[in-house]
């Protein structure tokens, strides 16, 4: 009995994906909950897996092709299979279309190799490069394995893919040859004369991502970009969108968690910051002002009484918005945990698609890439998200007197349609009051 291998279902709102890497190839043997094939939609990456053991028989979809919910992949026949060296060969090859001559010369010299493209493993000691750089590299017939990475993390990414090919383009420059006598003159300012001698010989090579003056460069937008760009442009256009403003001073909080910290860490395993103290000084603030935990369907405006807090993450592909659950029912140590369980694995790829769906509030830190003052655009359908900053040492007045303080901007982006103005800063206040005096958190966060 045989199996079509399908598309699942891929999530709210997620109706297609990338192919990006078989794990199987035709002829491989595959047991039954193995992993077939990893897709990469603009939230996370999916694995199918395979419903029955057998043998894969066939592939009709490559990798970087776009596929529907509910497309077939290939199928899973009965039958023992044969080597994965011996079946990695053969899909490679039926995967690989012949070359005619006139396609040969088309290559860029610069990206021509001499075989298939190398499965993506691990390279001196770095991490597997990212999906969207594997694909750039084999559009662009690039081996993965000598770009090298230029993150802290060591994974290959677009834009290391990106830089090579420009390095490259620049480095293996050369002059045209010489135009036949009969070809017309051509000035040689003019651009045409760059290729003019080429297209006499040889098609145009296809186009690499930068402009032939090297002042301009083209970027394919990664579909996560894409869907991002896209949501955020919608969240202004559907959202009566403002942003108000306060200031906190944090002396009291980096108090006790300098006092706490090595106790905190010693008990709990996991480090002392200060999303646990927002967190919680959010959920205080949301039970306060409830219109910040809702949301507009149709003419109606749904209250949550639960507390699912949005923590955006920046991944290498795009930021993501992982929901801590029930943060009112969690203790400091479960909040801290919980938050750095999902960065890792934003950072990682490794977010299932239950990880981003259903927050009744966000939270977004550009302080830590040294943001002292921005204005956080809506995760819709929330109408509520708090901008934290990075903290300054200021002088500030208190009790008369000027004194130095670490303080820190945030700012609460609201939808209009149902908060008004004086509950949004009564709501930034409350935040305020919660963190300058963190004990009370502990009777109202």
């Amino acid at each position: 009995m045989s199996t079509e291998i399908r598309v699942p279902a891929l999530g709210e709102s997620i109706v297609d994906a990338v192919i990006a890497k078989w794990l199987k190839h035709e002829g491989d043997a595959v047991q039954q909950g193995d992993v077939l094939v990893e897709l990469e939609t603009d939230k996370v990456n999916v694995e199918v897996n395979a419903e029955q053991s057998g043998v894969l028989q066939r592939v009709d979809k490559k990798e970087g092709d776009v596929v529907a919910v509910g497309d077939v992949l290939g199928l899973i026949g009965e039958g023992t299979g044969v080597s994965t060296a011996k079946s990695s060969t053969a899909i490679a090859a039926q995967q690989q279309p012949a070359q005619t001559t006139s396609e040969q010369q088309r290559e860029p010299v610069q990206a021509r190799a001499s075989g298939p493209l190398p499965a993506p493993t691990p390279i001196d000691g770095q991490r597997p490069p990212s999906p969207l750089a594997r694909r750039i590299a084999e559009e662009h017939n690039i081996d993965i394995s000598q770009v090298k990475s230029g993150s802290q993390h060591g994974r290959v990414t677009r834009d290391d893919v990106i830089n090579y090919l420009e390095q490259n383009a620049s480095a293996q420059k050369a002059p045209a040859p010489e135009a036949p006598a009969s070809a017309p003159m051509i000035p040689q300012s003019s651009p045409v004369a760059q290729t003019a001698s080429v297209s006499v010989a040889t098609p145009m090579p296809a186009p690499l991502p930068q402009a032939a003056s090297g002042r301009e460069e083209r970027v394919p937008l990664s579909r996560r970009r894409q869907t991002i760009a896209q949501r955020l442009v919608e969240a202004q256009h559907s959202a009566a969108m403002l942003t108000t403003f306060n200031e906190i001073d944090m002396s009291a909080v980096m108090e006790v968690r300098s006092r706490r910290k090595e106790s905190f860490k010693e008990r709990h395993n996991v480090s002392l910051g200060f999303m646990s103290f927002f967190t919680r000084a959010v959920v205080g603030a949301l039970k306060a002002f409830p219109h910040l935990n809702a949301e507009i369907r149709g003419n109606d405006m749904i209250l949550k009484h639960y507390y699912d807090i949005g923590i955006a993450v920046g991944a290498e592909e795009g930021l993501v918005v992982p929901v801590l659950r029930d943060a009112d029912r969690k203790s400091f140590a479960e909040i801290e945990r919980g938050i750095a369980d999902l960065a890792t694995r934003a950072r990682e790829n490794k977010l299932s698609l239950t990880d981003l769906q259903g927050g009744t509030f966000t939270i977004t830190n550009g302080g830590i890439f040294g943001s002292l003052m921005s204005t956080p655009i809506l995760n819709a359908p929330q109408v509520g998200i708090l901008g934290m900053h990075k903290i300054e040492q200021r002088p500030v007045a208190v009790s008369g007197q000027v004194v130095i303080r670490p303080m820190m901007y945030v700012a609460l982006s609201y939808d209009h349609r149902i908060v008004d103005g004086r509950e949004a800063v009564q709501f930034l206040v409350r935040i305020k009051e919660l963190v300058e005096d963190p004990e009370t958190l502990l009777l109202e966060g």
